[in-house]
């Protein structure tokens, strides 16, 4: 019985080991709850149609590549070429200082979070929370928030019942 309670223990503390974070309960950024693998047809041709499908990961490279391009998508559309949010009913003009290649995140499911460093006309720097959806090359902005602003956070992540929420800071 003992030996059972054991081997348990050290099983559970194993899995629990690359997630040190959780035991505080909060984090500045959400991690991935696993690496899924998406589904992208290959090419097919008239002459030789094809039924398999291969397997292919997002990469970190891809999420960082659609944040980019979303980025510079939206700076194009403004006369201004910054890149606009809206918070607290304040209309901001940024430009990109830089993407967190460290926070970017597949999450699951399709989705995927990127975390940006952006600069105002003032020198007010604010970080950015990105989420995303969709397969490398097509990738869309989902839900954009001001995380922090002159590095002091508005909120933090907390994982609950597999599913990250936004937390007040205390």
């Amino acid at each position: 019985m003992i030996a059972r309670l054991i081997v348990i223990l050290c099983v559970s503390l194993f899995l629990t080991s690359g997630l040190p974070l959780l035991v505080v309960g909060q984090l500045q950024h959400p991690l991935p709850l696993r690496q899924p693998t998406m589904q992208v047809p290959p090419a097919t041709t008239a002459s030789s149609p094809q039924v398999n499908v291969l397997t292919r990961e997002v990469s970190n490279a891809d999420i960082s590549a659609g944040i980019k391009s979303h980025i510079s998508y939206e700076r194009r559309r403004d006369a201004d070429r910054k890149f606009h949010i809206t918070y607290r009913g304040k209309n901001l003009a940024l430009d990109l200082i830089k993407v967190h290649d460290d926070r970017l995140s597949n999450l699951g499911g399709g989705k995927y979070f990127a975390c940006v460093d952006m600069k105002a006309a003032d020198g007010t720097i604010y970080d950015i929370d990105f989420f995303m959806a969709g397969q490398p090359g097509s990738m869309t902005v989902t839900e954009t928030s001001v995380h922090k602003i002159n590095g002091k956070p508005l909120y933090n992540w907390k994982e609950q019942g597999g599913v990250w929420k936004k937390v007040r800071v205390s």
